[in-house]
């Protein structure tokens, strides 16, 4: 008996125009698997519907013949029907209060949850991932974002030459614009106010990689953070380049006690035994682009009172974007007052005032924060997913939703990833009580 499986269409906004699926796997899954797939029509989607009709595919606004669900992003709380399977990102697991509603009603209809998020394998990393995407889209966006404020500024700059990342057609015709830009850094250097212009890059996992990798088109230095200071004022900059500085959590965070050394695992596991040093270097950098993971127990590394002291000063920062690619809304950037999005992806935040202002104008600095980053490449980001789901879906195809979790017959990576199983918190996810009370 083949297991029929439905792909929601993506409505969640209008730049959301990824796909679990792209059309060749579509064809490969049916030839080898016992599933038959229905896929919600979309006018969006950057796959036609009609590609998928070729490979096998049938759309079908109905999905409710369909024993499993895929889906990309959230879930609105009326799709769902009592006792089936939903594959998604629920951003559920931080209990992330705009969404317990919908774990909610999930629970009440008895309903199966397997979160993309959570499925890893036996080392913690994670296996179906966005990461690298959306930090090629965040630096593109945050340079976009830099040339706008520069403009703004009555500096002129070759960044004013940059578009949003969903404004290209695809990732080859955004890293060609960059790679222009690149040389007229090169040719003709940049406005001596600009020098040195030092992008920093907090983190260094999939996000920065994918972040540095757009930077990198550029005439790019890299110097140390422990080099940062001296660097900055050495005077021994060049017009035609620019600089970029990693940091790792050795050099974010010290221990509180002076005893203490750093200890990657420790500060891990015990974040509160630690203190940020971060805003030592913020003043030397013209760009952060936060690509950090963070949750309540660590600290802030850029923070609404240091922010303020910095714009308090005579002369004026030399910080003029944040892009905090992670965005966790007064996470690690305290700044990150508000998510954004790619129609709307920046405002200024005054320090003073402590509030954000619309667009790129204003006192203080421009922050993107833009919470949907891989979308603005749907292409890219469709093909690398799509590529990760085809050796899960077979074992979701062959699970029994129907029986005991513990004989569900699951690998353990994706067994890892069921937050509801038949309406019930698995064990591992029964904190997550206390946000849905």
């Amino acid at each position: 008996m083949k297991t029929r499986i439905g792909i929601r269409r993506e409505d969640k906004n209008p730049w959301e125009r990824r796909v679990p699926f792209i059309p060749s796997h579509v064809r490969e899954l049916l030839q080898n698997n016992p599933v038959e797939l229905l896929m919600q029509p979309s006018k969006i989607r950057i796959f036609p519907d009609e590609d998928y009709v070729r490979e096998g595919a049938e759309i079908e606004e109905d999905l409710s013949s369909c024993s499993v669900v895929i889906a990309v992003k959230e879930i609105p709380v009326d799709f769902f029907q009592p006792g089936k399977a939903y594959m998604f990102f629920s951003h559920t697991i931080k209990g992330q209060p705009y969404n317990m509603a919908m774990l909610k009603r999930m629970m009440e209809l008895g309903c199966t949850l397997i979160d993309y998020e959570r499925i890893v394998n036996e080392n913690g990393q994670r296996l179906v991932f966005f990461g690298m995407q959306a930090g090629q889209a965040g630096m593109i966006d945050s340079l976009w974002a830099l040339g706008q404020r520069l403009n703004v500024e009555g500096l002129g700059s070759p960044f004013l030459g940059i578009n949003l990342a969903h404004q290209y057609s695809s990732l080859v015709e955004a890293k060609e614009s960059l790679q222009k830009v690149g040389w007229q850094i090169h040719d003709n250097g940049l406005h001596p106010s600009l020098v040195p212009l030092i992008c920093g890059f907090a983190g260094y996992g999939r996000v920065s990689q994918g972040a540095q990798q757009i930077f990198d088109l550029l005439p790019v230095e890299e110097i140390s953070p422990g080099e940062l200071a001296s660097f900055y004022r050495s005077g021994n900059q060049a017009s035609n380049r620019i600089y970029k500085v990693v940091f790792k959590e050795e050099h974010m965070v010290k221990p509180v006690s002076v005893s203490q050394s750093f200890e990657l695992q420790d500060y891990y596991d015990h974040p509160k035994k630690y203190r940020s040093i971060f805003e030592s270097y913020i003043t030397y950098l013209t760009i952060l682009v936060n690509c950090v993971y963070w949750a309540p127990q660590y600290p802030h590394f850029v923070t609404k009172q240091f922010l303020r002291k910095l714009w308090q000063e005579e002369t004026l920062p030399h910080l003029k974007v944040i892009g905090d690619i992670s965005c966790d809304v007064e996470g690690a950037v305290e700044c990150t007052l508000r998510a954004t999005n790619p129609g709307n992806p920046v405002y200024v935040y005054d320090p003073v005032g402590e509030k954000a202002l619309d667009g790129i104008e204003g006192r203080g600095v421009v922050v993107m924060a833009t919470d949907n980053l891989p979308a603005e490449l749907s292409l890219e980001s469709s093909i690398f997913f799509s590529d990760a789901l085809m050796s899960i879906i077979p074992d979701i195809a062959h699970a029994d939703f129907s029986g005991r979790f513990e004989e569900c017959g699951l690998p353990e990576a994706i067994k890892k990833a069921v937050i509801l199983f038949r309406g019930k918190l698995t064990p591992d996810y029964e904190y997550m009580k206390k946000f849905v009370e």
